[in-house]
C-alpha cells in the first residue's frame, strides 16, 4: 500500500478539514504531518460545525486510527482544550489518536517570543497566528526543542532549562508580558498528553502500510505558504508541500501514492503578503461575505480574489498532483462574469511562471468566463449542474492537464459531489 495525500493549493483555507472527512471512510488511517494549532480545518455535519486545529480531522470516525505525526508542533495547552471539547460531546479519542514522541511541543515561552517578534517588525509584521509556530520549528532546526516523548522523563528541568533560554532570547525585546499568565494549562496540558500512547510512528505507519492499510495524510495551510516555495517571508515555517509528508511522517518517497489537491474556485488569503488577484473593492467585499471568509483559528477577515492559474499551475507541480478538488463553487453563483489570472507582467514582460517574488508593480492578465446564476448548494450529482459550471470545470482541467474528481458545493459533508471518471 501506498499513502494517498492531501494538501492545499493557495495559501491556506481550501476546505482540507471538510475534504479529508469526507475521503476518510475510504482509509484505515489518518494522519497528519505538519503545521500546529495555526491550522483550523472546519468540518460541518449534522447542522454542527467543528473546528480543529491540532487532531486530524478523521477523527469523527470511530473506527480509524489518527496519527499526530513527528512533523507537527503540537501545544498540550490548547490540545487539551480541543480534547475537553470533543469529550464534552461523548468522544472518547484516547481509542483513535496517538501521538508520535517526535513531534516538538510549543511551550509557553515559544507564544511569547511569537508575539514580542511579530510586535517589533511593526509594517513588516508577517501576519503570525501568534501560536509559537516558528519558534517552535526554530528551536527544532537549532536543536534546542522538546519533543512529546520528553514527557515521559524529567519534563520540568528540561522546560526550565528552555525557558531560562527564551527569556534570554526576549530580554532583547522591549516586550512586557506575564510569564504565569502563559503558562496557565501547561501542567493539566502534559497530564493530558500522557493519557494517551505515544509513538514511534514512523515504524507505526510503514507497518500499516505493510500490512495493506489504507492512510491518507491531511496537510495543514497551503502550498503558497511553504517555507521553501512559498510567497517568502510571508509563509508559514513548514513544509506544507507533497514532500512534507516523507519528512513528517517517515515514509520514503517511493510510498507516495495519490496526491489530492485542493482548491477554491476563487483565492483568499489571512494575514501580510503578496496576493496578485486580491479584489479590494466590492466585489472583494462580495466574496467575503457568499464565502463567510473569515480565519477559523483566528477570526481574521480573509482577503479575497479571483483564481490565479499562474500560482495554482506552480503548485500542481510542485506537489505532483494526481487529482484535484474544487470547493466553494456555490460561492461564485451570483457574479455574471468570473475572472481567472493566466499570466503575470513584471517590467512589461509577460511570465506564466510563479516567480521568485512578487514585486509591487505586477500587473495580471485575465480571461474572463460566463458565471452561472443557479444555487448549487442543493445539487447531489454533476448532472445537475448549469453548462456555465461544466465549462469552468472543463477550462481548469485543460490549463492544470489535472482532473478535477470532487466539486464541493456547500460546506456540509453532504455537499460533496464525486464527479464521474472522463
Amino acid at each position: 500500500m501506498k499513502v494517498d495525500v492531501l494538501l492545499g493549493l493557495q495559501w491556506g483555507d481550501e476546505g482540507k478539514g471538510k475534504v479529508v472527512d469526507v475521503l476518510t471512510p475510504k482509509y484505515d488511517v489518518i494522519t497528519r504531518f505538519q503545521g500546529g494549532p495555526n491550522a483550523g480545518h472546519t468540518l460541518e455535519f449534522d447542522n454542527i460545525k467543528h473546528v480543529l486545529h491540532n487532531i486530524p480531522s478523521g477523527i469523527f470516525h470511530e473506527s480509524k486510527m489518527n496519527i499526530i505525526g513527528n512533523g507537527v508542533v503540537l501545544d498540550p495547552i490548547s490540545f487539551k482544550q480541543e480534547i475537553d471539547e470533543l469529550e464534552a460531546r461523548g468522544m472518547d479519542m484516547t481509542k483513535n489518536l496517538v501521538i508520535s514522541k517526535k513531534a516538538h511541543l510549543i511551550l509557553p515561552t515559544h507564544r511569547i517570543l511569537d508575539a514580542a517578534s511579530e510586535a517589533s517588525k511593526g509594517k513588516t509584521k508577517i501576519g503570525s497566528t501568534l501560536k509559537g509556530i516558528g519558534p517552535t520549528y526554530m528551536d527544532k532546526t537549532g536543536r534546542n526543542g522538546l519533543r512529546v516523548g520528553d514527557i515521559l522523563s524529567n519534563f520540568d528541568e528540561k522546560y526550565s532549562d528552555l525557558k531560562k533560554k527564551h527569556e534570554q532570547l526576549l530580554s532583547m525585546y522591549n516586550f512586557e508580558y506575564n510569564i504565569e499568565e502563559f503558562e496557565k494549562g501547561l501542567k493539566e496540558g502534559i497530564e493530558c498528553l500522557k493519557k494517551f500512547t505515544l509513538i514511534d510512528s514512523e515504524h507505526q505507519i510503514n507497518g500499516y502500510l505493510k500490512d495493506g492499510k489504507s492512510v491518507l495524510a491531511e496537510g495543514a495551510q497551503g502550498t503558497l505558504l511553504d517555507i521553501d516555495f512559498g510567497s517568502y517571508p510571508y509563509v508559514t515555517s513548514s513544509n506544507t508541500i507533497c514532500a512534507g509528508a516523507c519528512t513528517g511522517m517517515g515514509v520514503a518517497p517511493n510510498k507516495i501514492g495519490e496526491v489530492f489537491g485542493i482548491f477554491k474556485a476563487y483565492c483568499t488569503r489571512v494575514g501580510s503578503g503578496p496576493f496578485p488577484t486580491e479584489l479590494e473593492c466590492e466585489t472583494g467585499e462580495e466574496l467575503r461575505k457568499a464565502g463567510h471568509e473569515f480565519g477559523a483559528t483566528t477570526g481574521r477577515p480573509r482577503r479575497c480574489g479571483w483564481l490565479d492559474l499562474v500560482a495554482l499551475k506552480y503548485s500542481v507541480m510542485i506537489n505532483g498532483v494526481t487529482q484535484l478538488i474544487m470547493t466553494k463553487g456555490d460561492v461564485l453563483s451570483s457574479f455574471k462574469t468570473i475572472k481567472v489570472a493566466t499570466a503575470y507582467k513584471i517590467d512589461g514582460e509577460e511570465t506564466t511562471e510563479f516567480p521568485f517574488e512578487l514585486p509591487d508593480n505586477l500587473e495580471v492578465v485575465y480571461d474572463e468566463l460566463p458565471g452561472w446564476n443557479a444555487d448549487l448548494t442543493g445539487m447531489k450529482s454533476e448532472d445537475e449542474f448549469p453548462e456555465e459550471l461544466n465549462n469552468y470545470i472543463s477550462y481548469l482541467e485543460a490549463e492544470l492537464e489535472v482532473p478535477i474528481t470532487i466539486v464541493s458545493v456547500g460546506p456540509d459533508r453532504d455537499q460533496t459531489i464525486v464527479r464521474a471518471a472522463k
